[in-house]
């Protein structure tokens, strides 16, 4: 299970850096992050926890800015505000789920200490 994200006034861990492969590797199924060349088995654990780390922490950060997004469309002081039925069909959530997203991203934007677990 992913560890909580920390909030704005904790520090966050820097994971394994996340490079974006060449074309041509990208196309390869068998080719993923350059894995399937590493030949030591304590190698292969090492990289690949530190990218299931990365990937995770990368998916944590994208939600909190996804649900930034959602609570700032949704703001009633917006001329253009959006319904949480209106967010759902954009980001193809279901409406019960935008309307956690929103509460979720006044949260962070507040910066409520301890914001709680994300709504997924």
């Amino acid at each position: 299970m992913a560890e909580p994200t920390p909030r704005r006034n904790e520090p966050r861990l820097r994971p394994a850096p996340l490079l974006f492969e060449p074309a041509e590797a990208a196309a390869d199924p068998e080719h993923f992050f350059d894995l399937e060349s590493i030949d030591d088995p304590h190698a292969l654990l090492a990289r690949s926890t530190e990218l299931a780390q990365a990937f995770r922490a990368a998916a944590d950060r994208a939600v909190e800015y996804q649900a930034m997004a959602a609570a700032q469309l949704a703001d009633p002081r917006r001329f253009d505000r959006l319904t949480p039925a209106d967010i759902a069909e954009r980001a193809e959530w279901t409406e019960d789920y935008a309307k956690k997203m929103v509460e979720y991203g006044q949260r962070l934007m507040r910066g409520a200490e301890g914001g709680g677990p994300d709504p997924v």
